[in-house]
């Protein structure tokens, strides 16, 4: 609590989302819309995951900054978070690239996507600052990190993950002291430095930065006049405070919320087909590592208002029917045998097909007899009767997405192109 005033530090914080992403490494699932805006977990998408870690940490001030593609994230946005209330000195600000630098400049960075809109920050007038990425999958309580940010007198707090130390040549890499101060900053090192004490162990930078407002537009205004940066919090605002400042490293252990049943602290970057089908998956598990029951720490989400999922046939061969497997709102199972899936809202699947490890968004119907496994199918798409994918490698390669661990991305254009 802060001892001013006796409330949390998150009701002095502003949380600021960039979520402008390509997302290019996920191939045609960002065809359409902007990384963050993709499905995740039936009903979700993944930029309600640092959404509601801000709401579910007590932070009622927040803006999202948008660009690529972003009219199905703005439409989510407007639909599911949209009960912040001016009156109760609570804001939703959605910011995309308006052009108040240059009529004819879009974000050209992370950092320049805040200082296009320093005026719309100073016009809240937050004390703190949370700079969030909107594409990871991941529970933290930000008010944790306010609290070391404060009592640590940092000019940046950064958001770490401990990593075995060769697995962050991946990473920007921070390099701490023994009191786990910021001493350099390496990207993507082949070397990456290890923790003091822990040699084989490595703090990975997370994208998630706390400031105090008046460091950070101070900074944001010295690197907009800096005619040889790039514009970025990792490439160019960072190092620059690394090196001139005090900037210190927040272990995401000591804040990563899980509930009873999560064994470990648990992020993801799902930023390509694998990651992202292999996260899914994840949640059909026993005992999931990602828990989505937890009601400690909802997922806020836009929630369609659906009829409950209904599994209709009983006959031998032809059984609706699920195993370790999600079922969302409005499906309907007809006939069909579904096993370790995640299944979307409003699909459905009609009799003798069969799902095995299938992640399908929404509004998918799968057509009669169809059987798919190890695959990822885009929204709204039509399975014809009798498609068969997942069984054989070479014929599935030619037809769709098929990725080195053998999971095959289908969306509608690539139906079409059967024939």
């Amino acid at each position: 609590m802060d001892e001013r005033r006796g409330q949390p530090l998150a009701r002095d914080a502003m949380a600021y989302v960039l979520a402008g992403g390509r997302g290019s490494r996920l191939k045609e699932l960002t065809d359409t819309r902007a990384k963050p805006a993709v499905y995740f977990g039936g009903k979700s998408r993944i930029i309600d995951f640092a959404l509601s870690n801000a709401l579910n940490s007590g932070i009622r001030r927040i803006g999202v900054a948008t660009q690529y593609k972003a009219h199905s994230l703005i439409r989510h946005l407007q639909r599911g978070w949209n009960f912040l209330r001016p009156e109760r000195n609570e804001s939703f600000d959605i910011l995309p690239a308006s052009q108040r630098i240059s009529e004819f400049q879009w974000y050209e960075g992370t950092a320049d996507a805040v200082y296009q809109n320093i005026d719309i920050i100073e016009d809240i007038a937050p004390e703190y600052m949370v700079i969030l990425a909107g594409d990871h999958i991941y529970k933290m309580d930000y008010e944790i990190m306010l609290r070391q940010h404060v009592d640590s007198g940092a000019d940046v707090t950064v958001a770490c993950m401990e990593v075995p130390r060769m697995e962050a040549v991946a990473f920007g890499v921070m390099h701490v002291d023994a009191n786990d101060r910021i001493v350099d900053f390496v990207e993507k090192p082949a070397d990456p430095p290890a923790i003091p004490g822990q040699p084989d162990v490595a703090l990975a930078s997370l994208g998630i930065y706390v400031f105090h407002t008046r460091t950070l537009i101070e900074e944001l205004r010295r690197d907009a006049a800096d005619p040889n940066s790039s514009r970025d919090f990792g490439k160019d605002i960072i190092p620059h405070l690394v090196k001139g400042a005090k900037a210190v490293a927040h272990r995401f252990s000591a804040s990563c919320v899980r509930s009873p049943e999560e064994p470990a602290a648990y992020w993801r970057d799902v930023g390509t087909v694998d990651a992202y089908w292999e996260a899914n998956i994840d949640l059909t598990d026993v005992v999931p590592q990602l828990d989505l029951y937890d009601r400690e720490w909802p997922l806020w989400t836009y929630a369609e208002l659906t009829p409950p999922a209904k599994f209709v046939h009983d006959e031998e061969g032809r059984r609706g029917q699920a195993v370790s497997s999600l079922i969302s709102g409005d499906c309907i199972i007809s006939g069909a045998s579904i096993h370790r899936s995640l299944v979307s809202t409003g699909t459905r699947a009609r009799s003798f097909s069969s799902l095995d490890e299938a992640v399908v968004l929404p509004y998918c119907k799968i057509g009669r007899g169809a059987r798919l496994s190890r695959v990822v199918i885009d929204r709204g798409v039509v399975i014809p009767d009798g498609l068969v994918v997942g069984e054989d490698a070479d014929l599935d390669a030619r037809r769709f997405r098929r990725t080195d661990k053998g999971v095959c991305l289908i969306t509608q254009p690539m139906i079409d192109a059967l024939g």
